[in-house]
Order: structure tokens, then sequence, then C-alpha cells
């Protein structure tokens, strides 16, 4: 059975946030990705952190100094980064790659069209960002409007005890952004907690929409209430496969 090799520890130890430069630096030094288990890890320890500091948007500084994704990770290791940037990323600049490292990037900017901004050292990288403007004026300045009131959560959490069971109707709704996210898992755990107990969880997906500025928010927090709440979770949407 494939397990991941690294710790949170070791991710950690990885990812570096420079406040006054608006910086996330990820450091894959020396670092061997074998599995997509491993990139994932990786990426979700990333949105975690950027979760943490309440800013949606970073510059991306990152460094492949000796680094090797195994072709078995490939596929995760460019789906989970485009999606990254795509939520959070200002610009993104990267340095110090492999040859081969520097192939599957350069052959994965071509075919999905977009610039891999490779730098043969970390000064080089750093003067890229420097030059380019940063959007955290236009966050700040955004509004978060709910999208959801308390009267459009009651009925959408239903506990059924016979079963053990807590039932979460998220159909039809859309997860604008962080704001959505944290107004309607706090209203869930305020329903959960009097109860004092674990509970199965149902989930309705159907027509569910979550955006990306409220992806890494919606995965931080659906992971902490699974670990603090949850017997066992099962999610279904109509025309995908139920994920458990």
């Amino acid at each position: 059975m494939t397990s991941p090799t690294l710790t949170i520890n070791d991710i950690d130890d990885r990812i570096v946030f420079h406040d006054d430069d608006e910086i996330m630096e990820a450091s894959f030094k020396d670092l061997t990705l074998a599995n997509s288990l491993d990139v994932n890890l990786f990426y979700d320890r990333i949105e975690e952190r950027i979760a943490a500091t309440g800013h949606d948007l970073w510059f991306f500084l990152v460094n492949y100094c000796n680094a090797r994704i195994e072709p078995e990770a490939w596929f995760a290791f460019s789906r989970r980064g485009k999606e990254l940037n795509r939520a959070h990323s200002m610009g993104s600049v990267r340095f110090d790659a492999s040859e081969m490292t520097l192939r599957q990037i350069e052959n994965a900017g071509s075919r999905e069209n977009f610039d891999p901004n490779l730098f043969y050292d970390r000064e080089g990288a750093l003067e890229r960002l420097h030059s380019l403007p940063s959007q955290r004026v236009a966050e700040a300045a955004q509004e978060k409007i709910l999208s959801f009131s308390r009267a459009d959560l009651n009925w959408r959490v239903e506990f059924l005890s016979a079963e053990e069971t807590m039932f979460v109707d998220f159909s039809d709704m859309s997860f604008e952004h962080s704001a959505d996210v944290d107004f309607v898992y706090d209203f869930i755990e305020e329903q959960i907690k009097p109860l004092g107990r674990k509970w199965y969880f149902l989930v309705n997906y159907n027509g569910t929409r979550i955006q990306s500025p409220a992806w890494v928010q919606k995965s931080a927090r659906s992971k902490k209430l699974n670990e603090a709440w949850s017997l066992g979770s099962v999610r279904y949407a109509m025309g995908s496969e139920t994920e458990t």
C-alpha cells in the first residue's frame, strides 16, 4: 500500500511567509515527491497555512533546487499547483530547477498555455516578483457580502438520532468566498456542539458550487469539523461518484 513519505513538520519547514513583501516561499529543495499522496499532503498544508494568514492573495516564490518529481506524482503535482495558483497567486516564479524538472515544467507550460516564469537563481526570481503589482488593495476593499442568512441554513441541518446521522444539505448553494464558508461551518458547529457526541455525516452536494476564493477555507473547515465530530462521512451529488 502506498503511503506518504513526508510529515507535516517536514513540510512546515519548507513554507515561509514574507509578510512585508506579500510573498509565500515554498521550497522543494533536495526533495523527491514520490507519489500523489506526497503531493496532496504538501499542497494541503500550503492551503492550510495560507488560510491561517487571513490573506487570500500572495506572490509565490518556489525553489526547485535538486527537486525530483517522480512520474507517478506529476499529474497530481501539476493539477494541485494549477489550482493553488488560480485561487491564491498574484504572480508565481520558480527558480533553480534541475534539467529534468525544468523540462517537465516547460512541457506543462506549453500544453496548458501558462508562463512558468523560470529563473536561474533566487535573486532573479525575487526581482521579478518585486516588479509585479499587488492585488491586496482590491482584496481589502472588496466587501465580502454573505450569500446566506441563518434562515437559509436552519432547514439544511438535521439530526437523525436513530441512525446516529447528521444530514447536511448543501444542494444548490454557492460558496463565493471564505466568509461564506465560515458562516456556514460556524452554524453547523453551533448545532452539533450542544449534543456532545459524534455523528455519521451525510452531505448532499447536488448543484453545489465552491468558488476559487472559498476553496481553501472550505477544505480546512470541513477537515476540522470531521476530525472533531464525525464517525464517518459520505458525500453525494447527481452525476458524480459518491465520495467517502
